[in-house]
């Protein structure tokens, strides 16, 4: 595993990151070595996760058939004919990189006397590491992040760091109840500016994720339960109508390197002018089609502008006019015939021009009301305070909400007796629950979008074009080159591995 000097990358990534000029405004004593303060670290170590998770969720977006690629660029054979090695998708280093700092912020916050970051910094680690674990299964956990100490450190079994993952949530949560923010130090914390009890709610939706996802898994259920029951004995609750984000307006700023992750690839740079990436993601042809179907086109016009694009002279509204005729999606992994001005792009809800300072969204409050509805549909003895119904109906609800569409809007498809939309009219529950999950997740949290898909294997997407004659899918990524490099003994002992089979452990079916 790589090291990293901590110190020296703490100051130098805060001066290459997107900060607030007062980040940046750090005099020093040329005569004595520079110590890096938990809490520049840790503002720091959580845009970098938000830059971190811009990559996977991008790769998420297409292996779960909810975005292609625009034809106006050669066809990335890599993502769409699967023709990856362990030399491509190297998000590992990055992750640990990240981890690390968080690491830090742990074990340096009581001496600094800023223990407040503990809490927050614990569940921002245990949600890199979930993601680490939904990619690769075992990975370095109990043996990693001690530095000169395990520079080969071993692989944990993957299950057993779930389980340790709700145990590292618990503590941050008793960190954060312990610990209020310092008012001075609550900018620092650029997700929740200090709120301890949104960061508790956030920490208890994370561990909501971890728990649901491992509901097909044998032998789980009781421990399930269990722990869905110790959350609601806490008291704090979920996140509720509003969704978790890194930055925003206080943060991000209209210059070069201090945008919007998002916006700064796949939109403008900050005078405006449209980035080279602006016409690669485009919506699929089946979500565009499937949205159709079931009239579901105010979300559709979120998830995406018209043909053609944002009309620039008049930011959020396309070029052609909104209707269902001006958006045709893109077959998953075509290679021709569908270029920028007669597909869709990524719409409104990500992208405005001149909205560089949105946050970045790492979980959304419906997809913990879809996984509060399967909680419910699956341990229906379970003591929420709703049913599975109505967590679904809220989940629906939080999705029109987020992307812009009118939470009311939601109401139209209760009794509408269109399946996997109306509750009464959806013969498999579970399904309709997955189904707009799927949907929900579009655009804001395209890894979780395959984690599920690879989890309850919905909805049903079509094969990329490259593949012929074939229904193989990546269910995982190769341990990176980097790491067979520098801890090949442990490396190698995880076995061969195939892409193509070797299943992460939730992944049952």
């Amino acid at each position: 595993m790589k090291l990293k000097s901590i110190i020296i990358s703490a100051l130098v990534v805060l001066v290459g990151s997107s900060c607030k000029e007062s980040y940046f405004d750090i005099n020093t004593n040329p005569n004595s070595l520079p110590t890096a303060s938990p809490s520049f670290v840790f503002t720091n170590a959580v845009n970098v996760t938000s830059n971190n998770m811009l990559g996977y969720n991008e790769l998420g977006s297409y292996w779960s058939g909810q975005w292609s690629q625009g034809n106006g660029y050669i066809i990335s054979t890599t993502q769409f004919a699967y023709n990856f090695t362990d030399g491509d998708f190297n998000y590992w280093d990055g992750m640990y990189d990240n981890l690390e700092d968080y690491e830090f912020v742990i074990q340096n916050a009581d001496a600094a006397n800023q223990k407040y970051f503990k809490g927050p910094a614990k569940v921002m680690k245990a949600m890199t590491y979930q993601h680490l674990v939904d990619m690769y299964g075992n990975v370095p956990f109990s043996d990693a992040l001690k530095g000169t100490a395990s520079l080969a450190p071993k692989f944990d079994d993957q299950k057993a760091i779930y389980d340790d993952l709700i145990k590292l949530i618990d503590a941050g949560i008793a960190d954060i109840k312990a610990n209020p923010f310092a008012s001075a130090f609550s900018g620092s914390d650029i997700v929740f500016r200090g709120n301890l009890t949104k960061w508790t709610q956030f920490a208890n939706s994370l561990k909501l994720r971890i728990l649901i996802r491992q509901a097909k898994v044998a032998g789980k259920e009781a421990y399930i339960k269990g722990e869905i029951a110790k959350i609601l004995s806490e008291g704090s609750g979920f996140i509720t109508g509003e969704d978790v984000g890194i930055g925003g307006s206080y943060f991000y700023l209209a210059t070069a390197g201090k945008l919007n992750p998002v916006y700064d690839r796949w939109g403008y740079d900050a005078n405006g002018a449209k980035r080279a990436l602006n016409n690669y993601p485009r919506i699929s042809e089946f979500l565009v089609n499937n949205l159709k179907a079931s009239g579901d086109t105010l979300r559709l016009k979120k998830i995406a502008y018209a043909n053609s694009g944002e009309n620039g002279g008049v930011p959020g509204t396309s070029v052609l006019k909104e209707v269902a005729a001006n958006y045709r999606g893109t077959p998953f992994g075509v290679s021709s015939g569908y270029l920028p001005a007669n597909t869709v792009p990524l719409g409104p809800s990500l992208i405005v021009k001149g909205e560089y300072n949105r946050p970045y969204i790492i979980m959304t409050a419906a997809e913990t009301q879809f996984a509060l509805a399967e909680a419910k549909q699956r341990y229906s003895d379970l003591a929420l305070p709703k049913t599975a119904q109505e967590y679904f109906e809220d989940g629906i609800t939080q999705s029109f909400r987020v992307l812009g569409a009118g939470a009311a809007n939601a109401d139209a498809y209760k009794g509408s007796g269109i399946v996997n939309y109306d509750w009464t009219a959806s013969p498999d529950k579970l399904t309709a629950i997955a189904i707009q999950k799927w949907i929900a997740l579009n655009n804001f949290s395209g890894f979780e979008s395959w984690v599920e898909y690879r989890r309850t294997n919905l909805p049903v997407t079509p094969q990329s074009i490259q593949i012929i004659g074939e229904t193989k899918r990546p269910l995982r990524l190769f341990y990176p080159n980097t790491e067979g490099g520098s801890n090949t003994t442990n490396v190698k002992a995880q076995g061969a591995i195939d892409v193509f089979t070797t299943k992460i452990f939730w992944d049952v079916d």
